[in-house]
């Protein structure tokens, strides 16, 4: 809540999310056949399940940081490391579960999980990088002024007579 006591109308950019799938998506399209025909097909589950993860848990992440920053500035920092802790323990347990010779291969799952991650990192700074992003709110812009009233004084013309039109 903000001094006033109503939620801030900060507007939340995440269109870092549409470029970190665009990425992945392009990445995933080229690692996929590659560890098929290099590690089994196995490995290629791994890669396409690890992306659609890392993509989901970044949207995830993304989504929750926007929404606590809306309430305020000091929830999103809580919202961002309970996130990520959330986000950890969830892709543990799924690692743990998955059976060590199933139909996922689980090192090729948990090194797509890391590169994806660094792949979304850098997405994210990059989009940070050339964002013209302000530290404090900026001014408004000015509004347009409304005309000036004509100037009083003087003698007002004479008024239009039938005589006088010409």
């Amino acid at each position: 809540m903000t001094a006033t006591g109503t939620d801030q109308q900060v507007p939340w950019d995440l269109s870092f999310l549409r470029v970190g799938t665009a990425v992945t998506a392009a990445l995933t399209a080229v690692a996929a056949p590659v560890a098929g025909v290099l590690a089994g097909w196995d490995a290629a589950v791994a890669v396409l399940l690890g992306a659609a993860v890392v993509t989901f848990f970044f949207a995830l992440s993304g989504l929750i940081i926007a929404w606590a920053g809306r309430h305020g500035d000091a929830f999103t920092l809580p919202a961002a490391l309970g996130s990520f802790f959330v986000k950890i323990l969830v892709l543990a347990a799924v690692l743990q579960s998955l059976p060590a010779d199933g139909w996922v291969d689980r090192r090729t799952l948990a090194w797509t999980v890391v590169a994806g991650a660094l792949v979304w990192s850098v997405v994210q700074q990059r989009w940070v990088w050339t964002r013209q992003l302000y530290y404090v709110t900026p001014p408004a812009p000015p509004r347009a002024q409304p005309p000036a009233p004509p100037p009083t004084g003087g003698t007002p013309p004479p008024p239009e007579t039938p005589a006088t039109r010409g």
